[in-house]
């Protein structure tokens, strides 16, 4: 992204502080094709058929991001940071609604979706199980947390991440590994 960009994009989101629907309106189509990516960098770890897509990942995590109007975002990455972290909750909040819709289904209509429901509530069993996990880390170490959160979920460079948690690049690229070492251990175990 060019620092025209860049500077424009962090213009909008200090003007959407005051709460200014003209400021929300200008930062719609700076932050749009970004925040479409992160969606799809998302939705690449869910099943397939999700039928929450990219276009209503971003519109749900955008809704959530408007109404935090007093949020003080500092900048692009700052805002995108946040963006991630607000469409892994509409991840998590949507795969606790299907596993509760699952819940309430008889037992002779379950066993009518056949494998496709299994793998579907298989996916949905993992985003919850690396959201518990993350959540996990974040008790232990909550920098390593928010690294796995903006590596993976918001696609953050580790240059940006540094520069987000006031730390080096060098210091991101370790807690990054030991995180996913960690992680790895925690989801093999369950």
């Amino acid at each position: 992204m060019d620092s025209i960009t860049d500077e424009s994009i962090t213009d909008a989101l200090a003007s959407s502080r005051d709460g200014s629907p003209a400021a929300i309106e200008r930062l719609v189509p700076l932050v749009y094709d970004a925040l479409r990516a992160i969606a799809h960098r998302q939705l690449r770890a869910e099943r397939p058929d999700h039928t929450l897509g990219t276009t209503g990942l971003v519109h749900e995590a955008y809704i959530r991001l408007v109404d935090q109007t007093r949020a003080g975002w500092r900048d692009r990455t700052h805002f995108f940071a946040v963006a991630a972290r607000v469409m892994r909750r509409v991840l998590v909040d949507y795969a606790r609604r299907r596993g509760a819709a699952k819940r309430r289904i008889p037992d002779g209509d379950f066993l009518a979706l056949g494998a496709i429901a299994s793998a579907a509530d298989e996916q949905a069993g993992m985003m919850l199980a690396l959201d518990e996990a993350l959540s996990r880390l974040a008790t232990l170490d909550e920098r390593q947390s928010r690294i796995v959160e903006y590596r993976f979920f918001a696609g953050l460079t580790e240059e940006e991440i540094a520069d987000l948690l006031g730390i080096s690049s060098r210091t991101v690229r370790t807690d990054w590994v030991k995180a996913k070492g960690w992680l790895y251990q925690e989801l093999r175990e369950e």
